[in-house]
C-alpha cells in the first residue's frame, strides 16, 4: 500500500509540474508563465499581429496564486488590447480589475505589462478595429458585453 501511495505521490507531483509549465493549454488555464522575460519597454506592439508568429497570447493574473490563460491580443500598432466576451463571469478579467500589473506571453518572450480596463466608447471601438485587423472578422459589430483592457509595458512583475 505504502508503494502504491509513493506512486501516486509521484505521478500527482510530476502532473503539477506539467500543468504549472505547459499550461494554459486550449481553454484550460494554467499558472505561472515560463520564459526569458524582457527587460526593457515595448513602444511599438505591432509584432503581435503576426497570426501566424502569435495566433494568442497568454496572460498570467496573480492573486493569492497564479492563473494563466490563451487569449486573443491585438494592437494597432503602439497600443495593446485584450480582449473578451462576457468578460463579467470570468475570473482573470475580475482579478484583472483588483490585480492589474501582470505577465504576457507574446511568441517565446514575456513581458510585465499593466492592464487598464477600457470603459469609453471610442477607446473601445479602437481595440475592436485592432481585433478586426488581426482576426479578419471584417463586418462584426461590438457587442455590449465586450470588454478590452489596454496593455502598457510595465517594470513590475505580475
Amino acid at each position: 500500500m505504502k508503494k502504491i501511495m509513493a506512486v501516486f505521490g509521484l505521478v500527482l507531483a510530476a502532473g503539477i509540474v506539467a500543468y504549472t509549465t505547459a499550461c494554459p493549454c486550449g481553454r484550460v488555464p494554467g499558472a505561472w508563465l515560463m520564459g526569458s522575460t524582457e527587460s526593457q519597454p515595448v513602444e511599438d506592439w505591432s509584432f503581435v499581429n503576426d497570426r501566424a508568429a502569435i495566433p494568442l497570447c497568454q496572460l498570467q493574473i496573480t492573486t493569492w496564486r497564479p492563473h494563466s490563460i490563451n487569449l486573443n491580443c491585438m494592437s494597432n500598432n503602439e497600443e495593446l488590447f485584450v480582449s473578451c466576451s462576457n468578460c463579467a463571469s470570468k475570473q482573470w478579467s475580475k482579478d484583472a480589475l483588483t490585480h492589474p500589473h501582470a505577465r504576457l506571453r507574446a511568441g517565446s518572450s514575456i513581458y510585465p505589462v499593466t492592464l487598464t480596463r477600457l470603459t469609453d466608447a471610442a477607446r473601445l471601438d479602437i481595440a475592436w478595429a485592432a481585433r478586426i485587423a488581426k482576426t479578419g472578422s471584417k463586418g462584426a459589430q461590438r457587442p455590449d458585453h465586450w470588454w478590452s483592457f489596454q496593455l502598457e509595458s510595465s517594470k513590475n512583475e505580475g
